[in-house]
């Protein structure tokens, strides 16, 4: 009787060492609650993959693991010396902030893939648009390894003769291996914005009067609440914008959005 007692208990051993394994042996059946967290662990890792390195305004290079794009490259091919090459390039808008040729043409593309709204092909020189490739609100590609989805921006109220009107520039969301960055171009909280799902980082314009002030943009980020936010595009009629505000507004309001403040001025 005792040796099957002991049996007994060596067995009931083994089975909770069994049970109590946060690994799977080839074959077995992770459970859902252990699935969620494996998984958490190595998109923390990913995500520590992307680098955003603000150049100025709303120009920035973007290393996300093995594959380089330059967002707005504007300021002239000098300042991105230092710099990778990028994989491809995305271009939001017509305005001199965002798009400027001289600047394209003197990084030497060459069969890089630049991405753009119809508007600003419709300015771009012959040089430059062999490798364009246009992309209107909604459209989804796939680059590099990379889903890129174009996203509306515009001013509210829309109207025919605001700033930037619905339609003819573009945010964009990029996501690879379940990660999503979204870049919001000038915009202002709207409801293609306020309905993101799933991002795990973002960049978020604030400047007046073009776009939103930091009250507006702190409502719009804690609505579609990424796990990180960067501040940009912040430069305004009258100076910049207080991201310290736009900080204090998002951690106010949320406890588990990290704010990221970045140099985007270094010249002032």
């Amino acid at each position: 009787m005792k040796k099957l007692i002991f049996t007994l208990a060596t067995i009931s051993a083994l089975m909770a060492c069994k049970n109590n394994k946060s690994e799977a042996e080839p074959g077995e059946m992770i459970p859902p609650e252990e699935s969620t967290a494996i998984n958490d662990d190595v998109n923390d890792q990913e995500e520590m993959t992307i680098n955003i390195e603000p150049i100025s305004h709303a120009t920035a290079v973007i290393n996300w693991g093995d594959a380089v794009f330059y967002t707005d490259p504007v300021g002239g091919a000098d300042l991105f010396t230092e710099m990778d090459k990028p994989d491809f390039i995305l271009v939001t808008d017509i305005h001199g902030d965002h798009m400027n040729a001289e600047t394209l043409e003197g990084l030497q593309l060459g069969d890089t893939k630049i991405i753009a709204p119809q508007a600003v092909k419709e300015q771009l020189p012959e040089t430059l648009q062999t490798n364009l490739m246009v992309m209107a609100n909604g459209d989804k590609t796939q680059l590099e390894g990379f889903t890129i989805e174009a996203i509306p921006m515009y001013n509210l109220p829309e109207a025919d003769d605001a700033m930037h009107v619905k339609g003819r520039g573009n945010g964009y969301v990029l996501e690879k291996d379940g990660k999503r960055l979204y870049i919001s171009g000038d915009t202002e909280d709207i409801p293609e914005m306020r309905n993101l799902k799933h991002i795990d980082a973002a960049l978020v314009c604030m400047n007046l009067p073009y776009t939103m002030p930091v009250e507006q943009a702190a409502e719009g980020v804690l609505a579609f609440a990424p796990k990180k936010v960067y501040p940009y595009h912040y430069r305004g009629k009258d100076g910049l914008a207080d991201v310290e505000k736009f900080k204090s507004l998002v951690e106010e309001g949320s406890d588990s959005i990290e704010v990221i403040l970045l140099d985007w001025y270094p010249e002032m």
